[in-house]
């Protein structure tokens, strides 16, 4: 069976999708899902409808799968996590693989898995709409190619799996225009090997916060870090065991509570008064916090004992910037070469999906998607759930086995269809 029919609509289905608008560029009927990006997320997807023999088509606006980790990470990343929590379905990592991966290392396994299931999603291709029809009880899904032209594909289902991290937040700070020195986000920055001797202001205190701050140090760099809310840093093991994995262990038979304040006794154990340093722990735990407001705890690498050192400086929040210099709340003035925002992602998917029952605002599923992967009228999620690439391979099976189901369903009462119809025919008396 053909994954999709690149040809122009049929009269009936025409004027269906004409009760909103003519479509004039190319259309393509999927016969299955469409999946929307090309990441660990939509991969994964793609892997689980493989499995079971069912088509679909991945789009995705960059020029490769994992566009966020071959093109918007830096140089010494590697995973937070151990490998096991990171696998996709279906696929474990090569044996040789370390257990924190590099991000080089991570970026050939996709390929390799990519290629394994035998998945070509279709790049360059961004959308500009998703919308359901309910005319004729489809997906009309619109995609602008860099070279200008439209095409509208129409499916059953869609998956959304563009993920949290789709698009970089770039807060607005009094008088950065005027700054004159260098700006860039995290996103952009690879290497420090260009900072050596200057001084940079990192904005922001998350994983990727501490982590660009390191690697300023590592190449002789002075980097400052704002802190300007609470965080909760945690040794990346705890007793020769993944802080992560031990949480997991002991969500098994103890409350999210208990185990959070495990994990903050054991981290004020391992690392000490962080607070003296300039590092506020918040009120609620690191795996509450996560949950309940999507902020990931600092698993610490190194950076801590660079700021006990005062090799990295921590500063309080931004009140404004002048040229070549930052003041801050506190009244501070502290003159710099570059700025590195360090402030984070959140998704595009209120850009392009044209259905404000699902997503909010901030681009996360609303109540109708019950734990967070199946909304209505066949609309998917999956990388939203908070829970890392352990969590979206979890939805990926699910939402994989779910599309399979039915669709096998209806390939069954359409072939019982046609085998009625035959057999009805071979009576007539004519």
């Amino acid at each position: 069976m053909n994954q999709f029919c690149n040809s122009p609509c049929s009269p009936l289905m025409t004027h269906a999708l004409e009760q909103e608008d003519l479509f004039a560029g190319r259309c393509i009927l999927v016969n299955g899902p469409v999946i929307v990006g090309a990441g660990p997320s939509g991969l994964a997807v793609g892997a689980g409808l493989k499995q079971q023999g069912v088509p679909f088509v991945i789009l995705d606006r960059a020029n490769c799968i994992a566009s966020l980790w071959q093109h918007r990470t830096y140089d010494r990343l590697k995973l937070h996590l151990p490998r096991q929590f990171c696998e996709l379905p279906y696929f474990p990592f090569p044996q040789n693989f370390p257990e924190y991966p590099t991000k080089y290392q991570f970026i050939s396994y996709l390929k390799s898995y990519a290629k394994n299931f035998e998945i070509s999603p279709r790049f360059n291709e961004s959308v500009h709409s998703a919308k359901y029809d309910e005319t004729c009880g489809l997906w009309r899904v619109k995609t602008v190619c860099r070279n200008g032209s439209v095409t509208e594909y129409i499916c059953r289902w869609l998956v959304v799996a563009t993920g949290e991290n789709a698009e970089k937040l770039v807060p607005e700070f009094e008088g950065l225009e005027n700054f004159g020195g260098h700006v860039m986000h995290a996103c952009d920055y690879k290497t420090g090997e260009a900072y050596e001797g200057k001084n940079v202001l990192v904005v922001g205190c998350g994983n990727s916060g501490m982590e660009v701050s390191l690697d300023l140090c590592h190449h002789n760099a002075n980097p400052s870090m704002v802190v300007r809310s609470s965080v909760h840093v945690l040794p990346r093991e705890i007793l020769g065991k993944s802080t992560f994995e031990l949480g997991v262990s002991l969500m098994k038979c103890l409350s999210i509570d208990v185990v959070d304040k495990i994990l903050v006794v054991a981290a004020r154990l391992l690392l000490g008064n962080i607070e003296k340093y300039g590092l506020k722990r918040p009120t609620s735990g690191p795996l509450q916090l996560k949950n309940t407001e999507g902020k990931t705890p600092v698993l610490d690498i190194g950076a801590l004992q660079k700021i006990r050192s005062g090799e990295i400086k921590i500063v309080p929040g931004i009140k404004k910037f002048s040229q070549g210099k930052v003041e801050f709340v506190n009244g501070e003035i502290l003159e710099i070469d570059c700025v590195i925002l360090a402030t984070g992602y959140c998704s595009n998917v209120p850009s392009w999906l044209k259905e404000n029952d699902f997503f909010t605002r901030e681009g996360l599923p609303k109540n109708p998607f019950p734990n967070g992967w199946k909304g209505k009228a066949g609309l998917y999620a999956v990388g939203f759930t908070r829970r890392g690439l352990s969590g979206a391979s979890l939805d990926a099976i699910k939402v994989s086995q779910d599309i399979g189901k039915i669709w096998k369903e209806e390939i069954k009462q359409n072939n019982q269809s046609v085998a009625f119809a035959c057999h009805r025919r071979r009576k007539l008396p004519f």
